[in-house]
């Protein structure tokens, strides 16, 4: 089947007074309408946008499903050459809501990379439903991957943190809070950023360490976090890593499937991204249900019993964490289809 309809539906967004243009990819709605953020960033090329708006719409069926959430899977991304003079950044959202508006429910947009909770506030003036408009997913998305690095080091036979070395790609929302829970637990924390500053900050914060972007997929460390940018470890950078757990809240942190395999053989331990980095999809089904903090807490805590759950099941049929966290996803998709309409 052609890439382009890998999906349920694409949506090209062109708004001739704003100059928005935009993507909406709404990848799968057995669940229910499909949740996903909105990034905005400039790229290459138009295909280039499709292509990204389609592949990380499709890991967002897989997370909303192995998360258990009455969720499908989408995303969008709006083309941003240039920075946006604040007016003319409230107008194109405002455009970019209206397409939004148009498909009738089907896909509700939520914060993602260059998007922030005030944005998604001006969506939600046109667009019937938007997630993350009252309140930052960032806290509880680092809060599950917390949960999952602890689950992972049980599973090598680890008691606790206490002495355990993380590093952390990435001192943004998600990056800063999880470096800071590692430290309450007693992790050594190793912190770098594309913004130098902003990783000693973080590090100077929780008594950790900063490092310089380019060294930290080399540092030794017992857990290695993405927490930035996708696509982070090949099979060629795969053998490189100084890691014995890969676990971080990035989206799409393989290159490819081969890459799987390629930790495996290096003896690092594969936690798929889109397993552990679901708290803050949680969080967003909380605030519709209405949950305080304490009943949401719980439930995003429970990523670290998913993880060991999906560790121990790959341990034993013998296959790699990714395929037994695809299987448990999938497994929900396939049963929703056998629940009458």
């Amino acid at each position: 089947m052609n890439e382009l309809f890998r999906g349920e539906q694409l949506v090209c967004c062109h708004d001739r007074d704003t100059g928005l243009r935009a993507v909406i990819a709404v990848d799968d709605t057995r669940l229910g309408p499909a949740v996903g953020g909105v990034r905005m960033k400039a790229y290459p090329g138009e295909l280039a946008a499709i292509t990204e708006a389609q592949r990380l719409a499709a890991g967002m069926t897989l997370k909303n499903a192995a998360a258990g959430l009455p969720f499908g899977g989408g995303k969008s991304v709006i083309l941003a050459d240039d920075a946006l003079r604040p007016q003319d950044r409230a107008q194109v959202l405002r455009a970019f809501g209206r397409f939004v508006a148009r498909l009738g429910g089907s896909y509700i947009p939520g914060v993602d990379m260059g998007t922030s909770v005030a944005d998604l506030a001006v969506v939600g003036t046109v667009a019937p439903r938007v997630a993350c408009a009252e309140s930052d997913p960032s806290p509880w998305t680092a809060l599950g991957v917390h949960a999952g690095i602890r689950a992972a080091i049980a599973h090598l036979g680890g008691r606790d943190l206490h002495g355990v070395r993380v590093a952390i790609q990435g001192a943004g929302h998600v990056g800063a809070e999880l470096a800071r829970l590692l430290a309450v637990d007693g992790a050594h924390v190793i912190v770098a950023d594309v913004d130098p500053a902003r990783a000693r900050l973080v590090a100077a914060r929780i008594g950790g360490e900063a490092v310089a972007a380019g060294r930290i997929m080399g540092v030794e460390c017992d857990v290695f976090a993405p927490c930035a940018v996708a696509k982070v470890v090949d099979t060629t950078t795969a053998g490189s890593l100084g890691c014995r757990v890969l676990a971080g809240a990035a989206n799409d942190q393989l290159a490819d499937r081969r890459t799987a395999t390629a930790l495996a053989e290096a003896g690092v331990l594969n936690v798929p991204d889109f397993l552990i980095n679901s708290g803050g999809v949680v969080q967003i089904y909380a605030s519709m249900q209405g949950w305080d903090d304490d009943r949401l807490r719980p439930e995003v805590l429970a990523i670290g019993d998913r993880v060991a759950a999906v560790l121990d099941s790959a341990r034993h049929d013998n296959v790699s964490p990714l395929e037994a966290a695809e299987a448990l996803a999938h497994r929900r998709l396939t049963e929703s289809q056998a629940i009458p309409a």
